[in-house]
């Protein structure tokens, strides 16, 4: 299999990554090293090459009418450079993938998990038959860096010589980045505040390489899913998939009970009233990591099962998230089975951490 490279492989390779497949991509698994990494993000700012994710483009007179439709989420409360996370479901409730919707001038902008890109882009075109729209994979002329931590604003304007203290919390605007125009969000997934910058190749080269100059470290998928762990993010193929709906996943908040007709409506509703499974926080009382796949046990009853779970390297526990049958109360009893073995563990509040992100 060859696999696809980012406009920064080179510098990947020039900065001592150790390159893994990630997606189709040969992409940095880490840098320095996980845990190394993990901490400049929480105490500082790291870089993340994300230029694998995917980029689909809606257009035409009826694209908020299609995604109002397509989505659970309200879309129609977007005003122009707002940006909306989501989930996309199939009609039973199971989640396709989710996602997040910028609306910009002309069109809307969906960016989506790398690995779900073509499955994402052949679902999309599929729905999108009977209204007045083109869908576009835009994701090759796309390459996405993002900026995460408590000094992200900080060292970005300093990068890129601008004010950023305007852009909000999930709201976009257009910079002129080395002449050429850029999509800059104040958005991430590593529960601090951050930036994710949507360019051409060049722009992103040059954008690393200052960066790096103003003292941001590069981290790699490792610590991105440590610092998205113990937040609480859900990450597909983990907490989402398709046989979960974002209700059991902890995210029902996207899920609107808006006036028009949408995929999984009645399903997802019904969800929100029911809660057939609930998404739990579970701290090991005796010493194992809780993988996902994981039993989760109470009583002699297996009632769950571990989506995500590792030391939390801020927190310094070891921790998981469960999909579990019934509302457990915080500090009830449960068992992990790791291996044949029951560990026992308690139930803990959601998030594990909580970070810088700038919500005002």
């Amino acid at each position: 299999m060859t696999l696809k490279h980012t406009a920064l492989y080179s510098r990947h390779q020039a900065q001592g990554a150790k390159l893994v497949e990630y997606a189709g991509f040969a992409m940095p698994l880490q840098y320095t090293g996980i845990l190394q990494e993990h901490d400049a993000v929480r105490r500082g700012a790291g870089a993340f090459d994300v230029s694998h994710m995917g980029e689909l483009l809606v257009r035409g007179p009826q694209a908020l009418d299609f995604l109002q439709y397509l989505l659970p989420n309200d879309t129609g409360q977007l005003a122009f450079d707002q940006v909306l996370y989501s989930c996309m479901c199939y009609p039973d409730g199971g989640t396709v993938d989710d996602l997040l919707v910028y609306r910009r001038p002309d069109h809307f902008l969906l960016v989506v998990n790398a690995a779900n890109t073509d499955k994402d882009y052949d679902w999309v075109k599929q729905q999108a038959g009977r209204f007045d729209v083109s869908v576009e994979n835009a994701s090759d002329r796309f390459s996405q860096l993002a900026i995460q931590g408590p000094k992200a604003q900080a060292l970005l304007e300093k990068a890129i010589r601008k004010d950023l203290s305007k852009v909000k919390y999930y709201w976009a605007t257009e910079a002129t980045l080395y002449g050429e125009k850029t999509l800059l969000s104040r958005t991430g997934y590593t529960g601090e505040d951050g930036f994710e910058i949507y360019s051409g190749p060049q722009a992103a080269c040059r954008l690393w390489d200052d960066l790096i100059k103003a003292g941001v470290v590069p981290i790699g998928l490792g610590a991105r899913d440590s610092l998205r762990f113990e937040a609480c993010l859900p990450l597909y193929g983990h907490e989402l998939d398709a046989t979960t709906s974002p209700v059991e996943a902890g995210v029902g908040w996207t899920v609107k009970d808006k006036p028009n007709e949408y995929l999984g409506k009645q399903v997802l509703l019904r969800h929100k009233r029911e809660r057939p499974r609930h998404l739990v926080g579970l701290q090991m009382v005796e010493a194992g990591v809780a993988r996902q796949g994981y039993k989760v046990v109470q009583g002699s009853t297996p009632i769950g099962v571990v989506t995500s779970g590792m030391k939390a390297p801020t927190v310094d526990a070891f921790l998981a998230m469960a999909l579990v049958k019934q509302p457990l109360a915080l500090g009830a009893p449960v068992q992990v089975d790791i291996r044949g073995a029951l560990k026992q563990a308690k139930v803990v509040k959601l998030p594990f951490y909580k970070g810088s992100v700038k919500r005002g």
